[in-house]
């Protein structure tokens, strides 16, 4: 049950007429929008996380003098997603 509003959107009949050409059967705009405010804040709490994470790994390394380069990183990962795919068939 919805308990609350988002504040109306002004924007040009070009975009609306996008936004329309592109919604699924049965789907009104008013969904197309909540969707898409959610996949958005979605995305956002992720980069925020993502951010963090790294922040968090800087310190880190800048704490303990613990590096690694990046080719090392890079074949580690390489090794990471080849072993994905080959479990994945």
């Amino acid at each position: 049950m919805k308990t609350a509003t988002i504040p109306s959107l002004r924007v040009e009949p070009d975009l609306r007429k996008a936004a329309e050409s592109v919604l699924g059967e049965g789907e009104t705009l008013s969904n197309f929008m909540e969707e898409a405010l959610r996949a958005g804040i979605m995305r956002r709490k992720a980069q925020q996380e993502f951010m963090s994470r790294g922040l968090a790994s800087r310190d880190e390394a800048r704490q303990t003098g613990e590096y690694y380069a990046a080719e090392v990183v890079h074949a580690e990962l390489r090794s990471m997603l080849a072993h994905a795919e080959k479990s994945s068939r």
